[in-house]
């Protein structure tokens, strides 16, 4: 099992930035991406970034390209992600996830989110 814990959230003015923190704790975290995904209301699950914790190789979607960072620290175990310019249309709920592939599929681990609101 693999336990996660997001925080960082909040609300911040469009063009701001806030950093996400994941907290992973349970199964050897060498075998797992991470990823970020975003989920506004009455939307499709999005997501938004990923990472492999061996190696740090990282993937960004293009619309994310440019705004977004997402990285670990392996002595602390925790997932970051960097979102910087800030746009209204970026606001969700921000899971972080594990297990799945570099380009966002099969994820069987979540955390239970944290509300990033951004505004006009």
């Amino acid at each position: 099992q693999v336990q996660l814990v997001e925080s960082g959230g909040g609300l911040v003015q469009a063009g701001g930035s806030l950093r996400l923190s994941c907290a992973v704790s349970g199964r050897a975290l060498s075998f797992l991406n991470m990823g970020w995904f975003r989920q506004a209301p009455g939307q499709e699950r999005e997501f938004v970034a990923a990472v492999k914790w061996i190696g740090g190789n990282t993937y960004i979607p293009d619309p994310m390209k440019g705004r977004f960072t997402i990285s670990r620290d392996g002595a602390k175990n925790t997932v970051y992600l960097q979102m910087n310019s800030l746009k209204p249309e970026d606001t969700a709920v921000y899971y972080c996830a594990a297990g799945g592939s570099l380009i966002g599929e099969a994820y069987n681990y979540w955390g239970q989110g944290t509300q990033v609101t951004v505004s006009s």
